[in-house]
């Protein structure tokens, strides 16, 4: 927890991500897994609303937030995440950019089948090639050799039912919520064209941008990222 410019600031991995105790093969369904941002929003004091932010795959948990707690979301910050909309499900972004992508795009990383209590689950540990060509590009060496250290399995749950459901994400719920969408205009693992489709399913979405990042800005880009984030807070304070 810390805080900037007098707003408290605080980053939840979700589970069996970053430094959470658990194993993904633990983590049941993407509720699960989505379940420390879940509970973290709704702990948030009464009338307290909260400005949300999401990165990459992290967009996903962010909606499925935004549809549980509306009132206490002013406004959700999607940085070069995958975006969903109401009337499809949420797997549908993953779906347009494996669509978008070849077979090669991840390079050396390990795709493995997870033994869980739920059936066999598909899960990729990212590549160290993967990392330093299309993630942490633009970032520092020391950024990128801490994210290869940190690698661990991760899961898409694209057969999850959340995932599946078409009717999860409402326009009284999740599309009530203020979202804006961070394109990062040199990120490699996601082209610009691929962020301006997600924001075209959204209409209403406020764009900005954030030029000379890779797809880890809040590492290739930290200064820019914060006084960005910083702006779009006061805005929808």
């Amino acid at each position: 927890m810390l805080r900037a410019a007098g707003y408290r600031v605080t980053a939840l991995d979700m589970a069996a991500s970053g430094a959470h105790p658990a194993r993904m093969d633990e983590v049941a369904s993407f509720e699960d897994y989505t379940r420390p941002l879940l509970e973290a929003v709704a702990a948030a004091p009464a009338g307290e609303r909260l400005v949300l932010v999401g990165h990459s795959l992290g967009g996903l948990n962010l909606a499925l937030a935004m549809e549980r707690f509306p009132r206490k979301v002013a406004a959700a910050v999607f940085l070069a995440a995958c975006m969903a909309c109401t009337g499809r499900h949420m797997g549908v972004t993953i779906e347009e950019f494996s669509r978008r992508t070849t077979s090669d795009f991840f390079m050396d990383s390990k795709s493995m089948i997870l033994d869980t209590d739920q059936g066999p689950r598909p899960a990729v540990a990212l590549g160290p090639k993967l990392l330093a060509a299309k993630l942490y590009d633009q970032s520092s060496v020391e950024d990128l050799t801490l994210a290869k250290l940190l690698v661990r399995p991760g899961c898409q749950f694209v057969d999850d039912p959340v995932m599946r459901d078409e009717a999860l994400l409402t326009d009284a719920n999740y599309g009530s919520v203020k979202k804006v969408y961070v394109a990062l205009k040199d990120d490699a693992s996601t082209s610009e064209e691929m962020q301006r489709w997600m924001v075209e399913l959204s209409p209403g979405t406020e764009a900005e941008e954030l030029a000379g990042a890779d797809h880890m800005a809040m590492c290739s880009k930290p200064r820019e990222l914060c006084d960005l984030l910083l702006r779009i807070a006061n805005k929808y304070d």
